[in-house]
């Protein structure tokens, strides 16, 4: 019998410590103003010492899992969206495994940087579709300011630290849930976001490096055709979506892709204002808020859509 992934919870960690644009002021030549105007950005949320990205998934899982009312032991398998694990292996998501107490099912990490939640979401669409999992914990969690070089003011205001979660679960074909997933990566933009060092790669410093110019030229371009590709697979028009979740990059972007859309600012969820870009996190933290102060309701319709570097970038559409 065919399913659908329902989404049936959604639970969020943001750090302890708040940054706002004044205090980066003191490390970095900068300006509150300056972040503003630029990027639509005025604090964000940065990780203590304790606050891992295993800690952080560990969190929002737990709040899914209680959004939802669902045992951890119901959960088949845990896939962590991040490009800022605790280790190179074992996975973050394994961790996340243990933490939950849970011996059974699988978990694994995905690393497509700011659009890691799309792909990881797809994934778990796509386990759950085959019957090889009911019930799927879908989760991006990143700690960015651990690759941040704080002396270059072109990245280091951009990013902040953050987990979102989200539960599918198994349901009826007819019903409400994910509609449909479409994922695309060019590896030829792979140096224009990126960071220059890895386990394999010591010599380096690792630290993210962006050229945010070329970044913004392909967002809107690559996105507009993503979010085209979704609605035309189901069949559907611009006016029929009710609420835009976007990647929290750029508020520059986003109102680009909200106009692109016909959509009025009321309709798009932004959290880039207070959480900055958490990366893989970025999108199951805004739905998550949103759903929880009512916005986002059942019957709505729901688009999400990302770009980051790889260039990965893809788009997902869901009936709540």
């Amino acid at each position: 019998m065919p399913h659908r992934s329902t989404l049936i919870g959604a639970g969020t960690y943001l750090p302890e410590r708040v940054v706002g644009n004044d205090e980066l002021a003191t490390r970095v030549e900068t300006s509150d103003e300056w972040i503003r105007e630029r990027t639509g950005i005025r604090q964000r949320h940065l990780a203590g010492p304790h606050e891992t990205a295993a800690f952080m998934a560990t969190a929002a899982a737990r709040g899914a899992l209680d959004d939802a009312g669902v045992g951890a032991g119901e959960v088949d398998a845990i896939l962590v969206a991040t490009s800022t694990p605790d280790q190179a292996f074992p996975a973050t998501a394994v961790r996340v495994q243990a933490a939950l107490g849970l011996r059974t099912g699988f978990a694994f990490d995905l690393a497509a940087a700011c659009s890691g939640f799309i792909y990881a979401l797809s994934v778990a669409d796509a386990l759950i579709r085959s019957g090889q999992a009911r019930t799927v914990l879908v989760i991006g969690s990143e700690v960015y300011s651990r690759i941040l070089d704080w002396s270059d003011r072109g990245t280091c205001v951009l990013f902040g630290d953050g987990a979102g979660a989200v539960l599918l679960r198994a349901g009826p074909e007819a019903g409400p849930g994910v509609l449909s997933t479409h994922l695309h990566s060019d590896g030829s933009g792979g140096d224009l976001l990126f960071v220059d060092g890895a386990v394999g790669r010591r010599e380096l410093s690792g630290h993210l490096r962006m050229n945010g110019r070329e970044i913004f030229r392909h967002a809107v371009a690559k996105l507009a055709s993503a979010v085209d590709e979704a609605l035309a697979a189901n069949g559907l028009g611009q006016a029929d979506i009710d609420w835009l979740v976007p990647h929290q990059a750029n508020r520059r972007i986003i109102d680009a892709m909200g106009r692109k859309l016909g959509l009025p600012p009321e309709r798009v969820v932004i959290t880039v204002d207070r959480h900055a870009n958490t990366s893989a996190a970025s999108i199951p933290l805004a739905f998550a808020e949103a759903v929880r102060d009512g916005r986002i309701r059942r019957g709505d319709l729901v688009l999400m859509e990302a770009l980051g570097g790889g260039l990965t970038w893809g788009s997902a559409l869901i009936r709540m």
